[in-house]
């Protein structure tokens, strides 16, 4: 494991046993959850496990990856105990939501993650379309959002199980961010950095929307789901350069996400056109 220079007391594991004493309070959905010390990814561990038949509610939450990645497979990095890198079992198909309606599985895990931590942690914490989480970092009139976390979903067990993982930096200090962009709750101002509590509520926040969103056949507008997400969504209303594979890309407003959950991109000429997050490499600000 790599050296940190903070002790268990800074940054002290995550107990597993004290997690599932009230399984209650982490959400209906769940039935196993597993803290290991290390692992190559949460994402990979669990669709092994998938590929056995497991149902779903199944959570593997790691104090360190070696090999944490993020869509395209970019690298995720931090130290050990210093953020949250979990994945979770979902089999969406069993509770009978049509497949054309998970693709809207990403912007939940967002929707959750981005409501749950500005709730528990008491920080600010927004979406970046598809699948990033942001928070406003620096002195006041001159703070910048920068990137706390990520979410990648995955499909595991020949297309019948989904895995969505996610990684939130939560104590990281400016030193060992991976990249200037990146940033982590606390140098956000966080209130509350104590991992176990910023855990239960991100599943349980996530269970309840998953399972009203599967009651509704995944349909994003039924659950209100995509006015949410457009609620917390910072790309929504900012000019974006949209860079696309073969050196294509699109400029213009972001003014919508579909029922898809496309990003809607209208150029100045007033024409429209709607992407989905597996066609875009990147988003920026134009």
């Amino acid at each position: 494991m790599t050296e940190s220079p903070w002790n268990d007391l800074d940054r002290p594991p995550l107990r597993a046993a004290q997690l599932n004493r009230d399984p209650g309070r982490l959400g209906a959905l769940w039935n196993s959850l597993v803290v290991v010390a290390e692992t190559g990814s949460t994402n990979v561990d669990l669709a092994e496990i998938a590929a056995r038949g497991t149902p779903e509610g199944a959570v593997l939450v790691a104090e360190q990856q070696t090999h944490g990645k993020g869509r395209l497979d970019r690298r995720w990095s931090a130290p050990a105990r210093s953020g949250i890198f979990l994945s979770m079992l979902l089999r969406p198909g069993d509770a009978g939501v049509p497949r054309d309606n998970w693709s809207w599985l990403p912007l939940l895990v967002g929707v959750a993650a981005s409501s749950a931590l500005s709730r528990a942690a008491q920080c600010e914490v927004r979406l970046k379309w598809p699948n990033d989480l942001l928070v406003p970092v620096g002195p006041a009139g001159h703070r910048e959002e920068r990137k706390t976390g990520g979410i990648l979903v995955e499909l595991a067990d020949e297309g019948r199980a989904v895995i969505a993982g996610m990684g939130v930096n939560v104590t990281l200090r400016e030193d060992e961010l991976p990249v200037p962009t990146a940033a982590s709750l606390a140098l956000a101002g966080a209130q509350v950095t104590d991992r176990e509590i910023l855990l239960r509520e991100l599943l349980r926040t996530f269970s309840e929307l998953y399972e009203e969103w599967c009651a509704d056949g995944g349909d994003p507008s039924a659950t209100r789901l995509r006015d949410a997400y457009l609620d917390q969504c910072a790309t929504i209303g900012k000019h974006v350069r949209v860079l696309l594979p073969g050196d294509k890309q699109i400029v213009g407003e972001a003014v919508d996400v579909d029922d898809l959950g496309r990003l809607v991109i209208r150029e100045p000429s007033g024409a429209e056109h709607a992407v989905s997050a597996g066609d875009v490499i990147h988003v920026r600000g134009a």
